[in-house]
């Protein structure tokens, strides 16, 4: 095997990562589970099949540069501002109160002041490719707490640049703490001085100059070689590598050039990401974690509990209700992925103990594993609140007072969700006269309806006292333009027994999920996907001379479902 060499032993860990991403996708797991136990069952700890760790891991350190980097590329601004101060100010308190315990559990297990404060914030980071993905498949991605949770979870991206910088300083001690953190801020602000010199002028010349030649292989090499060159620049300055990554990707991020950086970027930024988490699985020692499985599901509790509470307390704070909390805080409880940058730069300052790490993997990989059952408990949660009488009386906390004041109507159409799927029924209902009402959990966007002076009530849709108090009684027509079956769901089942004459019309995403609208009253069900795709049929048709008639006849026939 030593005699193979480096070489070899890189092969190993590429095989290994191949066969763990596999059979966590099998496992519907994501992938990057997969390369950490890869990783922890190779390692000097496990099978001992890879030897030279250091030499892996100054690879994998390729993959955290790419990483930071393509964070840099894909960070918007926008999607900060559409949030708003839930998102800014209630992703920063999250941190600071989540480390603050961290910090808390770390004292009374007897850490070092310096550990048990770094374990805090690596413990504060939750994950956004679990949570984002879960929401995309359970099409929560829009709804009130989706667009809650992504914005913490941006804000918490965002956060690992100034940690990056700050937290290596704890390596010091005593009196040297403080002018070790003046100097790194020092260097910080130095580097951030020079790259924006180097991004308003220089790289738009140099990308400018490479894109017109017209050869992707020059473009791809040009993107890869001002990561890396970032990173260097970013070392000289004593600033992380990876900090100077995704400075060079945020100021690349404002070019003309950004979407081609990133779609060119994200393949090899995905192959040595993969290096890089089975790297830190061969830091991992096995040996600790199945000895001490009573401290890791202690700790794991730990966590889920604290970060529930927080993460379902910011959004009360700032005046969303209990359901929207609810599942914020379910949404929000695992170790993320990058926290295990961070740790990683823990270990090289010396900061984090071979246990404590192993404790803070073991716990992050149980936490990500745990997820999906945990965003479905809060789905059972809620339903188990909605049979008492103590759980409805909590869910209907925060109704808007001025609910009531909405005049009486009668042949109305209620609007169950105010975002852009409702725009365009909004503006047919309007022009021609129609009465209608928008019901929605989101207060702003409650306050941008009642600034239109659109008729609107702040509430849960598929509590009965807001559809009664919406005048479903009268009502000639409910749309239910949620994107999750869940919320659909509940709220047919309480307008049918409000109104059990009035018609439904309900949005639904996936096959399984029609049949299950139908059998408990929906009248039409509109599937978005599927209607795109006959859009895209019709324009098609029409370009081959089809005439009007006979597409519509085609169309109806693919609704229907009788064409074979």
């Amino acid at each position: 095997m030593e005699s193979l060499g480096l070489g070899f032993e890189i092969i190993i860990v590429l095989v290994a990562a191949v066969a763990g991403g596999v059979l966590a996708h099998r496992l519907r797991l994501p992938v990057l589970l997969g390369y950490l136990l890869a990783g922890m069952l190779v390692s000097p700890h496990g099978l001992g099949l890879v030897q030279d760790t250091a030499a892996i891991e100054g690879l994998a350190q390729i993959g955290v540069v790419l990483l930071l980097f393509t964070l840099g590329l894909e960070f918007s601004l926008d999607e900060l501002r559409k949030i708003g101060a839930v998102a800014v100010l209630g992703g920063i308190a999250q941190i600071l109160l989540t480390a603050l315990a961290g910090f808390g559990l770390g004292s009374a297990l007897g850490w070092p002041v310096a550990e048990s404060i770094f374990f805090g914030f690596l413990i504060s980071l939750s994950s956004t490719l679990i949570v984002l993905k879960l929401l995309l498949e359970r099409g929560e991605f829009d709804s009130c707490h989706g667009r809650i949770m992504t914005g913490i979870l941006l804000v918490q991206d965002l956060s690992l640049v100034p940690l990056m910088i700050i937290l290596p300083t704890l390596g010091t001690t005593g009196a040297d703490v403080g002018p070790a953190l003046l100097e790194a801020g020092r260097n910080a602000l130095g580097f951030i001085v020079v790259m924006l010199g180097a991004g308003l002028f220089l790289l738009p010349k140099v990308l400018d100059r490479v894109a017109r030649a017209r050869s992707r292989e020059l473009f791809l090499i040009s993107v890869v070689s001002l990561s890396l060159a970032a990173a260097i620049a970013a070392a000289f300055f004593g600033v992380s590598a990876a900090v100077g990554a995704f400075i060079a990707g945020l100021l690349i991020g404002r070019s003309v050039f950004a979407r081609q950086a990133l779609a060119d970027i994200v393949p090899f930024r995905d192959a040595f990401g993969a290096l890089f988490f089975v790297s830190l699985g061969t830091l991992a020692d096995l040996s600790f974690i199945t000895a001490n499985p009573g401290l890791i599901i202690g700790v794991v509790a730990f966590i889920i509990a604290v970060k529930f509470f927080i993460c379902a307390a910011i959004p009360w704070i700032f005046g969303y209700n209990a359901r929207t909390a609810l599942f914020t805080g379910f949404g929000l409880t695992q170790i993320g992925e990058f926290s295990f940058v961070l740790a990683g730069v823990g270990v090289a300052a010396g900061i984090l103990r071979e246990t404590t790490y192993a404790l803070t993997l073991g716990a992050a990989i149980t936490t990500m594993v745990l997820t999906p059952f945990v965003m479905s408990a809060a789905h059972f949660a809620y339903r188990q609140l909605e049979k008492f009488r103590f759980g409805q009386r909590m869910l209907s906390l925060r109704a808007d007072e001025s609910n009531h004041a909405v005049q009486p109507l009668s042949g109305h159409t209620i609007i169950c969700g105010g975002g852009r799927t409702s725009d365009t029924l909004v503006k047919v209902l309007s022009r021609r006269k129609l009465a209608y009402l928008i019901i929605d959990l989101d207060p702003q966007v409650i306050k941008r309806l009642r600034r239109a002076s659109v008729p609107s009530i702040y509430g849960d849709a598929s509590n009965p006292e807001i559809l009664a108090c919406a005048g479903l009684e009268k009502a000639k027509l409910l749309v239910c333009t949620f994107p999750s079956f869940l919320d659909v769901e509940i709220t047919v089942k309480n307008a049918r027994s409000v109104n059990p004459r009035i018609d439904i019309v309900a949005r639904v995403e996936r096959d399984r999920d029609a049949e299950t609208l139908r059998n408990i009253g929906v009248n039409e069900l509109v599937k978005p996907q599927f209607e795109a795709s006959l859009e895209i049929t019709r324009h098609a048709l029409h370009r081959y001379g089809v005439n009007a008639t006979e597409i519509q006849y085609l169309l109806n026939s693919l609704r229907q479902g009788t064409m074979s």
